[in-house]
């Protein structure tokens, strides 16, 4: 009887503890009453932007983009760039392959092959636009404001809110991307080795320029709707028409940095590839970033990371069409060595 009284006594005062320490709330919370809290905090928070570590980052940023657009504009007067006609598919190349990846609006039917046409830069390096903002406290832009605000590039609108001043000469920030008088002047008659040097700062330039962007959108915030890849730079995306059908309002997601400047992959050939790519043996074919592509045509050093992607020492066929009899090895195949 005394053990049952004891386990009571300790059972009430574990509940009573444990009733004294917990909190309670009321599901009827007076919103009238928060909002002018909520409205001051969204008002302060713009006391801390620009943030000044991020503003060198910013200005770093701005001046690769001017590097990589001239760097870019000039290789493509000595490598030829190839577009496809219906779809966005590039490739660094004299002639297009022969690989059936087209899905332009205009086929009849998708995986078609590509119809090829001179590209440019605005092929390589895609313009991302957005709208431009005077302040992070704007009010949201409505659907029906859409054609009251600017666009500009969002790697600029970026850069603009992180403090860079869009005034200095010297960053270019209304710089046209589909500028063509950019880049070196004569560079056709430039020795190989001076193309490798125009390679390498373009390369290093596009590196820069992503490594930047991907530390302000650590710290400034960026939104991509989820079906028309529409970018807003802000807290909150604006309501002007869009989404799936372009007169719906946008899905919004976190902006990485491809979504700010795609990479846009394309098919790459190799050595050991035949003059023009096959449908048949893409699954050999390796692939790269159209800007690292044309920079390793050029003579770049291309960073390791891209290996995997580029298949360097890939086969370009299966092994069984790749072996030879071996009385056709003499014929075919030179032997001989140098002593």
């Amino acid at each position: 009887m005394a053990l049952r009284k004891k386990l009571w006594q300790n059972l009430v005062e574990d509940w009573s503890s444990y009733v004294g320490h917990s909190r309670f709330y009321s599901s009827e919370v007076d919103f009238k009453k928060l909002r002018p809290m909520i409205l001051k905090r969204i008002a302060n928070r713009a006391e801390d932007h620009p943030v000044k570590p991020m503003v060198p980052v910013a200005i770093e940023v701005l001046k690769a983009r001017v590097l990589l657009i001239r760097g870019i504009s000039s290789l493509i007067r000595v490598f030829p760039v190839l577009a496809c006609k219906f779809c966005s598919e590039v490739y660094i190349g004299e002639k297009g392959h022969l690989i059936q990846t087209c899905h332009g609006y205009r086929r009849p039917a998708k995986n078609r092959v590509h119809e090829w046409i001179t590209g440019g830069l605005n092929d390589l390096l895609a313009p991302v636009e957005t709208f431009h903002l005077d302040n992070m406290q704007q009010k949201v832009i409505n659907h029906d404001q859409g054609f009251n605000f600017d666009r500009i590039y969002a790697i600029v609108e970026l850069c603009w809110q992180a403090g860079a001043d869009p005034n200095d000469e010297d960053l270019s920030w209304s710089t046209n991307s589909g500028r063509a008088d950019v880049g070196v002047s004569d560079v056709e008659s430039l020795s190989d080795d001076d193309l490798r040097c125009i390679a390498n700062g373009t390369l290093k330039a596009w590196e820069t320029l992503r490594m930047g962007v991907q530390k302000l959108l650590s710290v400034y915030p960026a939104k991509v709707c989820k079906y028309c890849l529409e970018v807003h730079i802000g807290t909150t995306g604006h309501k002007a028409l869009g989404g799936i059908f372009k007169y719906e309002t946008h899905f919004w997601q976190k902006a990485d940095v491809d979504d700010l400047v795609p990479p846009k992959i394309v098919w790459r050939r190799r050595p050991q590839d035949p003059a023009i790519l096959l449908n048949e043996r893409r699954n050999f074919y390796g692939h790269a970033p159209a800007v690292v592509e044309l920079c390793a045509k050029a003579g770049a050093i291309v960073p390791t990371k891209y290996y995997p992607m580029m298949k360097l020492l890939g086969l370009s066929a299966p092994v069984n069409s790749l072996k030879m009899p071996v009385d056709r090895i003499g014929s075919e195949v030179d032997v001989s060595v140098d002593v």
